[in-house]
């Protein structure tokens, strides 16, 4: 197997099974690990230089979020995702967020979402620098900062189990070709809507954003090596 270039060595003094899980989402991401492949603990293992059982152990804590499954006597195959799996998350995560975020621009006090500012422009930032795991985590705590000035922890909850089972995977080809920065500075455009309390354009900016998702979602689906 050829080595993947986003696993990294992990030290014994780390948790290993949370720290296992965070390099495969990694390597998922990056397209080093590929739809459809099946791959063993042992040989996973051997790229960490740990032993196999965190790493089956992490793997579980994958096949229980859908990016993975379970093989039985081979390992553990990566998910692929549907085109329907795409349109059924998309659907989902607009029903709960774009209603959501049109509360919030009514509700929430302007100096609540500049809090978020800086988050956004980390979004830019790690996008314009390929950096894309930076831009996933950034991504990840703009959304749910946002979601969470509405006051309800069961939809913050929910949403971050939706995103973990969309994870866009085998983003550095959008990278290179900026198509991400254009999608990372809606957050920018979302963002000023809220403080001017545009209820409206803010919906239809989520809206927006969510569908320029679904199409990265896609293209990163059709590209050799992309899931």
């Amino acid at each position: 197997m050829a080595r993947l270039t986003s696993l990294h060595v992990i030290s014994a003094q780390e948790h290993l099974r949370d720290q296992v899980a965070h390099a495969l989402r990694a390597a998922l991401i990056a397209g080093d690990l590929r739809p459809g492949m099946i791959y063993s603990a042992p040989a996973l293992a051997a790229e960490f230089g740990v032993s196999a059982t965190p790493v089956r152990e992490a793997m579980l804590d994958l096949v229980r979020e859908g990016l993975v499954e379970a093989v039985r006597n081979k390992g553990f195959r990566i998910t692929e995702l549907t085109e329907q799996d795409l349109d059924d998350f998309t659907e989902l995560r607009a029903m709960i967020e774009v209603p959501t975020v049109g509360r919030i621009a009514r509700l929430a006090r302007p100096e609540q979402l500049e809090v978020l500012r800086p988050i956004a422009l980390e979004i830019v930032e790690a996008a314009r620098n390929h950096d894309i795991l930076g831009y996933l985590e950034a991504d990840r705590r703009f959304h749910l900062g946002l979601l969470a000035l509405a006051g309800n922890r069961r939809l913050v909850e929910e949403v971050g189990n939706l995103r973990k089972r969309s994870r866009l995977f085998g983003l550095n080809r959008l990278a290179e070709t900026g198509q991400l920065t254009a999608s990372a500075e809606e957050h920018i455009e979302l963002l000023d809507l809220l403080v001017t309390g545009d209820a409206e354009g803010a919906e239809a900016c989520m809206l927006a954003h969510m569908s320029h998702v679904r199409s990265l979602w896609a293209d990163g689906q059709q590209r050799p090596g992309g899931s």
